[in-house]
């Protein structure tokens, strides 16, 4: 009997799916699951990183544009301090999410996820968002299968029932989530969370039972509760297979900076704080994927550092006012200049001889061209990192060139045209997804709409 094997009902999922037929991502179910719900069991792999950055209501595309292709490409005053980054960087112009093309309201849900939204902004059902795809694989042997924050704003990632992973937004939390000394016992915690996987038990049974009694609507939202549901029960039951799993060590030094106090009247170096947390997360080997939003497309973005009290949703809608497109590029400059400041990090630390940035790809960009009359085609783009993974760098790579010849941002009307319809509708966001989801092994030769991977950006 010792050659039985105990998991053979498991499913194989990439399996199921080409038996299917079908490029939708099922829901994650039990028998597909592994081992990842116990993965301290799990033998360390080499680590792939991936990180999202995620700024709001895009850029002034006016200052923003490169208007050469290649290796010989200028970066833009508001790209410049990526100058000492260029070997490692790639900025791509022309990209988009063809489902969301005149939809400019929820662009910062689907920047992940590509998924079709409804016009008004109403409430929607979202699919699955590729960093999630990405924790599956290489989640499965880190304490946090992906870690969700948010500077000002909400959750990037998206479960594979559409439903949105809570962000974290208050660094003293993520510290000690990350690195905090517990203040109750194993035991103590055992026990709770095993009360709490109960309860949820016990919700759910009821719920389900009640679940035929209701009409569609009311079974689609109660379908939604179960699956936040679930949710919990999976982190309940990963958190608990990790209580005998000691924490990273911090140095005291590192921790008196690291859970300093500060707010958005510092905005400078409250961004670092987060950006020094990620990195910190990625050296430990706490997380490989994480998500944040830099600032809320509503009401976020105010810079007080450089004299901008102003949100940027209210700069991004400038109506030409020369003044309020300064101050749009100001902040633009500024939050490039702490994407910049995070490279630097990623390569002041090595790990098996190699820059931190080596291992780990990171995506920064906006699910929206410029805000004034919310075009969301040529998307604000950069691809950073990752070289031991696959990718090339160095370039600009542009899809819209080949087909326009050259830009003139002077017509300001005829580049904003640029920025709202795509000049190349198989230039998708989602190719770039692609290439990223399979640089860090989710097999898979599709995302949501992609046509193919982007083979401009690969060895």
């Amino acid at each position: 009997m010792t050659n039985i094997n105990r998991n053979s009902w498991h499913l194989n999922r990439r399996q199921l799916l080409r038996g299917a037929g079908v490029s939708l991502a099922l829901p994650l179910l039990n028998c597909m699951a592994g081992t990842s719900r116990s993965a301290p069991e799990t033998a360390k792999s080499k680590p792939k990183r991936s990180v999202f950055l995620y700024i709001p209501n895009g850029v002034n595309t006016l200052t923003w544009q490169i208007e050469k292709a290649g290796k010989d490409f200028e970066f833009s005053k508001p790209m410049a301090s990526l100058e000492r980054h260029r070997a490692d960087v790639t900025p791509i112009s022309g990209l988009h999410h063809p489902k969301v093309l005149g939809k400019h309201h929820n662009c910062d849900k689907v920047w992940l996820t590509g998924a079709d939204v409804p016009s008004d902004g109403g409430a929607f059902r979202n699919s699955v968002s590729a960093d999630q795809l990405m924790a599956e694989v290489q989640g499965a042997a880190t304490r946090f299968s992906s870690l969700e924050l948010a500077i000002e704003g909400h959750s990037l990632a998206w479960s594979r029932d559409g439903i949105q992973l809570p962000a974290e937004r208050d660094t003293r939390t993520i510290f000690n989530m990350l690195f905090g000394v517990e203040k109750e016992s194993k035991s103590t915690i055992s026990r709770r969370l095993n009360r709490r996987s109960s309860i949820l038990d016990a919700v759910a049974d009821d719920a389900q039972r009640v679940n035929r009694q209701l009409g569609a609507e009311d079974r689609t939202k109660l379908d939604e509760y179960l699956t936040a549901v679930r949710q919990v029960e999976v982190r309940t039951q990963r958190a608990e297979s990790w209580l005998n799993i000691p924490k990273p060590k911090i140095d005291p030094a590192d921790e008196a900076r690291l859970t300093r106090k500060l707010n958005m009247s510092q905005v400078r170096e409250y961004y670092r704080l987060f950006y020094d947390l990620m990195v910190l997360a990625l050296r430990t080997d706490s997380t490989r994927v994480i998500t944040c939003m830099i600032c809320s497309e509503s009401n976020g973005g105010a810079i007080p550092d450089i004299g901008i009290s102003q949100a940027r949703h209210g700069l991004s809608h400038h109506n030409g006012d020369p003044e309020q497109l300064r101050r749009l590029t100001e902040t633009d400059t500024f939050l490039v200049d702490q994407l910049s400041y995070f490279l630097d990090q990623l390569k002041a630390h090595s790990e098996d001889g190699q820059p931190l940035l080596d291992s780990t790809q990171v995506l920064w960009g906006s699910g929206m061209a410029y805000g004034h009359s919310h075009g969301n085609a040529n998307l604000p783009t950069i691809l950073a990192g990752g070289r031991a993974l696959g990718h090339k760098h160095g370039q600009h790579v542009d899809f819209n060139l080949p087909k326009i010849g050259q830009y003139n941002v002077a017509d300001a009307n005829g580049h904003y045209r640029v920025c709202s319809r795509p000049v190349d509708t198989d230039a998708r966001l989602s190719n770039l997804l692609l290439n990223m989801l399979q640089r860090v092994d989710v097999e898979t030769e599709k995302f949501q709409d992609s046509v193919s991977p982007i083979s401009a950006i690969e060895k």
